[in-house]
């Protein structure tokens, strides 16, 4: 007897395999999926070639020093990443009761302090059905799409985050500003190099940006710069404003100190100009979010767009 065909039965696949699949591929390594299991790294590699073997396919491309992913093994962990978002949060929803959760949204210190919180109550009052929840996005960290909604991030070129669309929101370049007191002390040529380096100098995280933007305006210093080094850009913003020195600001954060005169632009001469503000929509989080998500993305980018107005 031959058979040309024969239907067998579908088995449900593999999920502590997925699981632990979908943790290489997020974390970028074997090493750190263990770690975030709780298990050892030879449990993930078994895990994972058990999957490959349920599949009849490999995922990864282990021909070179360390496992690459495959594109089948790339499309597999995002369509994962969306499924496991939306099952823990339904199970989120199942153990507090909340069937309305509130729309979490990361913020890098800067912005969160100079751009979306004094602007938040206007989200607020034309959107009180959607409640909000701010938390900070921290520089170097990795961001779980799965558990926020949206982010604001500050990178030299668009950044590939892991479950989420990424767009440009505003530009980074910075420019040299001080307090009025600061501007009205400097000599008569208040916008050149000179001029700034016996006033004093703020640096934001190194010396690298006043390095450049000297360079730029065609002085070479020869010795390392002096003045303070703000690890975050909101303090040095506090001490620009308390008339410590001049600092090199991204303009888009520091537009209504420029508007109110609490702080003088005093070169046109820019730096950091490859740099900028990018909003990150998540995919990966809570899909009954998604209008929610999408309500907030227009209203920022129009709220930006009518402060360059």
């Amino acid at each position: 007897m031959s058979y040309s065909h024969v239907e067998l039965p579908v088995s449900l696949p593999p999920l502590t395999a997925l699981r632990a699949f979908e943790a290489v591929a997020r974390l970028g390594s074997f090493n750190a999926a263990a770690k975030a299991l709780f298990v050892t790294q030879s449990a993930v590699s078994h895990q994972v070639r058990h999957l490959e073997s349920w599949l009849g396919r490999p995922l990864f491309d282990r021909s070179g020093a360390r496992p690459t992913l495959l594109p089948r093994g790339e499309a597999l962990a995002r369509d994962l990443g969306l499924a496991l978002g939306g099952i823990e949060a339904a199970c989120a929803r199942a153990r507090t009761g909340d069937e309305r959760r509130a729309l979490v949204i990361a913020a890098i210190p800067s912005v969160a302090l100079c751009w979306l919180i004094p602007r938040l109550s206007s989200f607020r009052n034309a959107h009180p059905e959607i409640p909000v929840r701010i938390i900070y996005a921290i520089h170097g960290q990795g961001i779980d799409f799965r558990e926020v909604d949206l982010a604001f991030t500050y990178a030299p070129a668009p950044p590939v985050l892991s479950g989420a669309r990424t767009e440009p929101f505003l530009p980074g370049i910075s420019v040299p500003v001080c307090n009025p007191a600061v501007a009205a002390g400097l000599s008569r040529d208040v916008g050149s190099a000179e001029a700034m380096l016996q006033a004093g100098l703020l640096h934001d995280t190194d010396t690298s940006g006043w390095a450049g933007w000297l360079a730029r305006a065609g002085l070479e210093t020869g010795t390392p710069l002096d003045g303070p080094v703000f690890e975050d850009f909101n303090l040095l913003r506090v001490a620009a404003l308390s008339g410590q020195g001049i600092a090199l600001c991204p303009a888009a954060m520091i537009r209504d100190d420029l508007k109110h005169d609490r702080l003088v632009q005093l070169s046109e001469q820019t730096a950091r100009d490859g740099y900028g503000y990018y909003l990150h929509v998540g995919e990966a989080a809570d899909p009954a979010m998604g209008p929610a998500r999408d309500v907030f993305r227009d209203w920022a980018l129009a709220m930006r767009d009518a402060d360059e107005a």
